[in-house]
This record gives C-alpha cells, structure tokens and sequence, in this order.
C-alpha cells in the first residue's frame, strides 16, 4: 500500500495533471478494495459490526441512536444486505476520494498520497471507520477552502459530522482566507457552527466530558501522533514567507499549524480528545511535506527531499507495524475476497 505511491513519487514528473485521471482511478479502485473488504483488520472491528447487527430489520423512519450519516448508511446496507463490507465499502470510497481530490491539487500529488497512507490511510481509514470518513470528506472540504469556496467548504464539513460529530470543530477553519468578506464569513461561521453544534454535539456533551476528560481516557501513542502535526506546523513557520508568497489562502494553514502547536501542551490533560481532534489536523502533514521539496529547492535538490520525506514516512509506518500496541489488530492484513 505503501510502495505504490512512494514509487510513483520517485518516478512520475511533478505536476498537477501530469499523470492524468487513469493511474488515480485505479488507485483508488485498490485502495477502497483495501479498506472496503478488509476482515477483521482494525482496532475497532468488533466494536462497529454491533452498528450493523443494530440496523437489521430497522426503518428508515425508526428514530436514529448515533451519528445521523452512519447509522443511516448501516440502515441502508442492512435493507441491501450487504453487510459490513458494504458499509465499510462506502465510507472507503468516500474517503479514498477525498484524499484523492486533495492529493491531485498538490504539485507532488503522489508524494501527497504516500505520506498519508501510513497513518491516515491504514491506521484511521482502516480503523476508526466513521471518523475516517468524517476525515476524507474535510479533505474534500479543504481543497474547496483553498479554492475559496467557502460555502462548499461548509457544506462538506456539515456532512463530515453526520459520519462523526467532532468534525465540526473545523468549521471556524474557514474565516481564515483572504480578507475580503472576512466579517461576512464570521458571521456564517457562527451561524453554521452553532447549528451543527446544537444538533450534533450538545445532546451528548456531557457524556463526551465524562468519558474523555474527566475519566481520562487513555489514547495510546496520542504524542507520537501529535508530534508529527507538530514537526508540519514547524516546517511550515520556518518556511511561511516563502508559503504565503507561492500558496493561495495561506493564512488557512497557518492558522492550522499553530492549532497543532497549541495541541502539544494539552496531550497530557485529555490525551484521547486531542489525538481524536488531532486527526483532523493531519492534512497539515500532507500539504507541508507535499510541498517542501518545492520551499527547499533552492537549498536543497527536490529529488534529494522527496527521498528523505518518503524514508522518513517508511520509517514511521516500519516502526508503527513491529512496535505499537495495537498493530496486533491490524496485522496480518486479511481481505474477504481472499478468504
């Protein structure tokens, strides 16, 4: 999974549409055959399949218990009978094309590609399945952000919290583009944000506070995760003169690299809320190091940086596989269609 982009990186000339529709849509077909039909491969695989079992025999007009967009697509397979695999089918495609949207608006989209496929593709898209959907879906959002489209940025985060409420957290995100209409986007982010965070995370706050703050629930490997949005951000501070000069809307990932700074100090006290809210932040990763060989060309031949970046990302999905708690769960890779 890993080696396909990382290849592609090393040998395809850069450029946004240099490779054409082709290549993508064949990775994309792999990668969602990845994440769709995988069994038993995930931390949470038996923790979701009671989602499913849920939904059998249920109405479409029964009322809801969960997050509203995944509780109605487990409804919506069940009446299919397509099992788990066809829930876990279709949120793969979401969020392969997600990924892919973003990752193809990148100058390097293949080295985009390759350094999400260690964490954010096989550990969340392969794992936390409804907030890896959330995920691909504010990739989406964020590719609309950058093109200043505010208001399809939005609308794909509103989506994002049906599949998982927290994803509303990143709507505040689009005030931070150019200054015309800056007041007006306020006003719709607050307008936005209140509405989604009254419908979609005021009815289970309390139990949220409780489960993750104060019985401190515990996120294991949650400062190795934060630590690497904090080397983007700090990649990105060294290099913003150059970044604001070259990148549309820069502001919106500044203000993304000290969020992920900022998470640094708060680990400790909630581990898990900031490793489930850091998830969100991981596009960082992608966008920095996806154009760091471009930032550094002048010092640095882009070939040369493009090889450091992709050991760099070996080396963290290596170290992930052999030695992290809970890689038991994800190993080894097991797929229904070859069972």
């Amino acid at each position: 999974m890993y080696s396909i982009p990382a290849v592609a990186a090393l040998l395809v000339v850069p450029g946004k549409k240099s490779a054409g529709w082709l290549p993508w849509l064949l990775l994309g077909l792999f990668f969602t055959i990845c994440i769709g039909f995988r069994f038993h491969v995930g931390g949470d695989w038996n923790n979701y399949l009671p989602h499913y079992y849920r939904e059998i025999g249920a109405a479409f007009t029964d009322p809801i218990n969960g997050d509203l967009g995944y509780v109605l697509l487990n409804r919506l397979m069940a009446h299919l009978h397509w099992g788990i695999y066809g829930v876990n089918t279709v949120c793969g495609l979401i969020f392969i094309t997600g990924l892919i949207t973003f990752c193809r608006a990148q100058y390097r989209a293949w080295l985009a590609f390759a350094v999400a496929v260690p964490y954010i593709v096989i550990v969340v898209a392969m794992g936390y399945t409804r907030q890896g959907v959330a995920l691909g879906l504010i990739f989406w959002a964020l590719s609309h952000l950058e093109e200043g489209k505010f208001f399809h940025y939005a609308g794909f985060v509103a989506v994002a919290a049906l599949f998982h409420r927290t994803a509303v957290v990143m709507i505040p995100l689009g005030m931070f583009l150019y200054q015309k209409g800056w007041l007006f986007r306020a006003v719709a982010v607050a307008l936005i944000g209140y509405a989604l965070w009254d419908a979609l995370m005021a009815p289970s706050l309390e139990r949220l506070w409780t489960t993750y703050v104060e019985q401190k629930m515990f996120s294991q490997g949650a400062a190795i995760r934060i630590a690497m949005n904090f080397a983007a951000a700090v990649l990105l501070l060294i290099h913003w003169q150059q970044w604001k000069k070259i990148y549309p809307n820069a502001l919106l990932w500044l203000w993304m690299a000290w969020v992920a700074m900022a998470c640094v100090f708060f680990v400790n006290f909630a581990p898990t809320v900031v490793d489930r809210l850091g998830l969100y932040l991981t596009p960082l990763q992608v966008a920095v190091f996806a154009r760091l060989p471009h930032l550094t060309r002048r010092r640095q031949d882009p070939a040369i940086t493009v090889r450091y970046i992709l050991i760099g990302y070996g080396a963290v999905l290596f170290v992930w596989l052999n030695y992290a708690v809970h890689a038991q769960y994800w190993l080894p890779y097991q797929n229904v269609l070859f069972e």
